[in-house]
């Protein structure tokens, strides 16, 4: 009687003698699945390793990804990359060759009807003639293209910039529908096009935000190109262009204290956030997210997420303290400026909330007071710094004044300084009058 032993001997041998002699080395590693570690962010595929005829060593040959990595689940992604396998397994079996033109394979496979585990097509992609030593990489969509690098980009972004991010891929994607209907996978995606479409920005805005278009785009098609998705990042070879930066004109004299006297009647909320731009020179953005457990009332210190530091430390000077309203009783994770009242719950994110005070400001302040495009609630930290340095040149050196200057305003390089007070013109020169007296000597 026969044992298990020879049973399983026969059916082995029955099931590989057409394939290869195991007595000679072998030209092809069992194919394999790379499942990233269970993380559905990455790439699943399946990979082999071939006898280079040159070498006559084994080589890794491109990995073929099919359609799996469009499954949101492990299941889903095992499932179809098991047949994936299971069809490459044959098909190295009955000849396929990497390394070689195999259009007689595919023709005896396609007359035969060898298998049926796959479309035809899908065979047919892993068998057709190839010049390189690689299997067709398949083309990916657009829209999982874009998700995939905003998948990897979101850890290292705040959810501010992931919402910029995605705003400007929907505006990409939607433009494409309409402009560029048959362009479905992102190999399709060259400069000519996306040049169109920061085009088509230009024109309804302005140069600078379709540079920050530009900017944010190529920060996630880097992305692709640094994962092997793409050839190159196309949108890094369109040119930045030059754009006059937005100003926030400093107020006068006479129309800064209006505007404060103007709110201490009719809104004491707005005129507090007013308080903080202007005395402790924070960005509108920046007093947006303040919430009570940054404000230490024993120090007079305040702490938040500024523009060039995840956590600064400011003095709270007094002139804003004596402004504060009592803060006892209320919650540490309570935001201090809410709608209706200083401390409480407001959930939205900060960019809304510093949408809310701009829209509050223009009709309660701008409007009445009939203030053009260039006056803003940012105006307040430039006209306050603009004060307080030239208050510091006539008691110091200018050198040792945006010395003092750079610890009230947070900026981090003396150049940085000079170039911010160039910009808002609070550096003027002396009366020059007597040196044109010179000229006409």
């Amino acid at each position: 009687m026969l044992t298990i032993t020879q049973f399983l001997t026969f059916a082995y041998d029955s099931e590989y003698e057409s394939a290869y002699d195991l007595s000679q080395k072998r030209n092809f590693s069992n194919p394999k699945i790379y499942t990233a570690k269970g993380n559905l962010t990455k790439r699943w595929y399946v990979y082999f390793s071939f006898r280079d005829p040159k070498t006559e060593k084994l080589k890794r040959i491109t990995p073929f990804y099919g359609n799996a990595n469009t499954y949101k689940t492990k299941e889903e992604r095992m499932e179809v990359l098991m047949v994936y396998r299971k069809v490459l397994l044959k098909l190295l079996i009955q000849g396929f060759n990497p390394f070689s033109n195999n259009t007689e394979l595919y023709n005896k496979l396609h007359s035969k009807k060898v298998s049926n585990d796959l479309p035809d097509t899908v065979e047919a992609k892993a068998i057709t003639p190839i010049e390189s030593t690689s299997v067709e990489e398949p083309k990916i969509r657009l829209r999982e293209a874009f998700d995939f690098g905003l998948k990897l980009k979101e850890k290292l972004i705040s959810e501010r910039t992931k919402k910029d991010y995605e705003n400007k891929i929907d505006s990409l994607l939607k433009w494409l529908e309409i402009n560029h209907p048959n362009l479905n996978t992102i190999d399709g995606l060259n400069k000519k096009i996306v040049s169109g479409f920061l085009n088509h920005i230009l024109n309804k805005t302005s140069p600078r935000n379709r540079n920050n278009y530009r900017a944010d785009l190529s920060s996630i098609v880097q992305v692709l190109e640094d994962n092997e998705i793409i050839k190159l990042n196309v949108v890094k070879k369109i040119p930045v262009l030059k754009s006059i930066p937005q100003r926030h004109k400093t107020y006068t004299q006479e129309t800064q204290e209006a505007i404060f006297k103007h709110l201490q009647d009719t809104d004491p909320i707005l005129l507090l956030y007013i308080k903080f731009i202007s005395y402790g020179f924070l960005r509108p953005i920046e007093v947006c997210r303040l919430k009570l457990e940054n404000i230490n009332l024993d120090n007079k210190t305040i702490q938040f997420k500024a523009k060039n530091s995840p956590l600064k430390t400011k003095i709270i000077p007094k002139i804003l303290y004596d402004a504060l309203p009592d803060l006892s009783g209320l919650k540490p994770d309570d935001s201090l400026f809410t709608p209706k009242q200083i401390g409480g719950v407001w959930e939205t994110d900060e960019d809304s909330k510093r949408d809310y005070f701009t829209k509050r400001f223009k009709k309660i302040v701008k409007d009445p007071f009939k203030l053009g495009l260039d006056y803003s609630l940012y105006s307040f930290r430039h006209t306050y710094i603009t004060k307080v340095y030239r208050a510091l040149v006539k008691e110091f050196a200018p050198f040792e004044a945006k010395s003092k200057l750079m610890l009230i305003s947070g900026h981090t390089s003396m150049s940085a300084l000079e170039k911010y007070l160039r910009d808002i013109d609070a550096e003027l020169p002396s009366d020059y009058s007597e040196m044109l007296k010179r000229t006409n000597e």
